[in-house]
């Protein structure tokens, strides 16, 4: 085991044959043909959707159909087409950058090592393996997306927060011919089942398995929905609690003050006696 700290992590081997059961057939969720598409689809995908960059695609190659096209995109029209992606300013940059160096250091070839791919602007490990895990079957490592490094946390498979170390992990317990499947087969699970906020733990095929470190139980998330909300109407009660004893506070200083009756009493007896 990669993490040795992590008590009673799921056992991969049982973990891999109910996910293949499941998803078996899962596959790269990125619309691609050549290389080169899935390489510029990757990147556009950082903080974006697959379906939103899929969406993107077909228009972005019909108006820069090569990576010499693509190289010498005008400023503002490769921005304005996948401008919906989000940060299309540094993503434009990105891809620029990567296709004058294809031009000018491959050939125009999107090349086939993880040490040439990963030297490309733009393209780090998680974008290099995927387009040697998909394109040519020879990934260098696990893809960890957002979804397979939660699930591999809470699966006791690794306990590393940052992509490469827990990269690292999982390629040292998983078999070198599951590592593209895998990927894929976590985020499918990721989005259906095992999501960031409310896991449903009771509808995984893997529960029983599954240590879920760092899964709170669902009673557990209960109690603190309801604290939430008792927490947010006593904020919206608070304001106008507070300004009606500023209200009371200042009628009572304001208000004349009453005798009582036993001193106005003693008082009248004593003038009394006084004019007596």
């Amino acid at each position: 085991m990669a993490d040795r700290d992590v008590r009673n992590a799921a056992p991969v081997g049982p973990t891999l044959k109910r996910l293949e059961h499941l998803y078996g057939d899962a596959g790269c969720s990125l619309d691609f043909q050549k290389p080169l598409e899935l390489l510029v689809a990757t990147i556009l995908s950082a903080q974006c959707t697959d379906a939103r960059v899929n969406q993107v695609t077909p228009e972005l190659f019909r108006c820069f159909p090569d990576v010499a096209a693509l190289a010498a995109s005008p400023p503002g029209a490769l921005e304005e087409i996948i401008r919906s992606t989000g940060f299309f300013n540094a993503k434009a940059k990105s891809l620029r950058g990567m296709a004058k160096a294809l031009v000018s250091e491959h050939g125009g070839e999107v090349p086939r090592t993880m040490e040439a791919l990963h030297a490309l602007p733009g393209v780090g490990r998680k974008t290099a393996n995927v387009v040697l895990g998909n394109v040519w079957g020879t990934p260098d490592g696990v893809v960890v997306d957002t979804h397979v490094g939660r699930l591999a946390r809470r699966l006791g498979w690794t306990r590393q927060t940052d992509a490469v170390k827990a990269e690292r992990d999982l390629n040292r317990i998983i078999p070198r011919d599951r590592w593209t499947w895998i990927s894929h087969a976590l985020i499918q699970h990721g989005r259906r089942i095992c999501t960031a906020r409310r896991p449903q733990c009771e509808r995984c095929t893997l529960a029983d398995l599954c240590p879920k470190v760092g899964v709170e139980a669902a009673g557990s998330q209960e109690k603190k929905k309801k604290r939430k909300i008792s927490l947010k109407v006593k904020r919206k009660k608070t304001p106008a609690t507070a300004a009606a004893r500023r209200v009371g506070h200042a009628k009572a200083i304001h208000a004349p003050s009453k005798k009582s009756p036993s001193f106005s009493s003693s008082s009248s007896s004593s003038s009394s006696r006084t004019r007596k």
